[in-house]
């Protein structure tokens, strides 16, 4: 099953499951909600073309563990370019669950804080079942499906943060935490460490990898995350893969800017499509200096 956050053109927040090109309405305040009942849920009877609706985020966690140095590609992709720490498998903090914006909405470029904006494509784990302290064994029953995410990252201030070991406020700014389209049950995906994986800025490919290249199974990384108690619904992310812009030969050529259009790509789990725009653009006046905060 595909699961969506929608608009209507008159409520938001509506949702559903999609059916080919028609949204299926479900009687359920939220798709977090729908992991908490075990997608014991009616439908509406109301039925909206897909066209006709406006995709949200599909899923806001109560929680969102993020996991950086899964792909050991990526911690060598970096070090080939003299990156200023190692990204080795192991790194956990969590999301800021306010800075989730769905499919085609703008990543919001804060010029003040930030010269090097990043991209990492990413897949997340939907957690269905509530849990703590169990086994990887254990965690396939706490798998229920899958989403695409896409880790924008500050990477100046990110080298400022892993100073001190550890990072979280580069990633973490308002709407640098893409996730979408919608997410797929678990049931769907007969593989789920066979996914070819593509980001593309403009059209240009920027990343192309497996989820086969992790270095942590899918149940061994969620295993890992239990003592920190899951709730259903909540996500868990996998880490990213080589490729991003701060690892290629000339990272301010290919750092995102405004005008640029970002998708994240995952086999089976659909395209997350956002466009980059300027503080002006997204809230038509100048962005506040950034003394207060860097």
């Amino acid at each position: 099953m595909k699961l969506v956050t929608f608009c209507d053109g008159l409520d938001d927040g509506l949702v559903g499951r999609l059916d080919g090109d028609t949204v299926v309405e479900l009687e359920v305040p939220s798709t977090r909600a729908w992991f908490e009942r075990a997608g014991q849920v009616a439908e509406t009877g109301r039925t909206f073309a897909l066209a006709g609706v406006r995709l949200r985020a599909p899923i806001v966690p109560k929680k969102f563990f993020h996991t950086a140095g899964n792909f050991r590609e990526h911690h060598e992709d970096l070090a080939r370019v003299d990156w200023s720490h190692p990204v080795n498998k192991g790194i956990v903090f969590f999301q800021n669950v306010d800075a989730i914006i769905g499919p085609d909405e703008p990543i919001v470029y804060p010029a003040n804080l930030t010269g090097e904006l990043d991209y990492e494509l990413e897949l997340a784990v939907v957690i269905g079942k509530p849990g703590r302290f169990f086994s990887a064994e254990q965690a396939v029953e706490h798998i229920a499906g899958y989403v695409v995410f896409n880790d924008i990252t500050a990477r100046d201030i990110q080298r400022r943060e892993m100073e001190s070991g550890v990072f979280s406020f580069s990633k973490a700014i308002e709407t640098f935490c893409p996730v979408g389209p919608y997410v797929v049950t678990a049931d769907e995906i007969d593989d789920p460490h066979a996914l070819d994986m593509e980001l593309r800025v403009n059209g240009d490919v920027r990343q192309k990898s497996n989820t086969g290249r992790m270095s942590v199974s899918l149940p061994q990384l969620v295993a890992y995350h239990s003592p920190q108690t899951y709730s259903a619904g909540d996500l868990v992310t996998t880490g990213t893969v080589a490729g991003v812009a701060a690892s290629t030969e000339d990272p301010f050529a290919n750092y995102l800017k405004p005008g640029d259009v970002v998708e994240a790509e995952i086999e089976g789990l659909g395209v997350l499509r956002n466009p980059v725009v300027s503080w002006r653009e997204a809230y038509g006046e100048d962005e506040p200096p950034a003394g207060h905060w860097v």
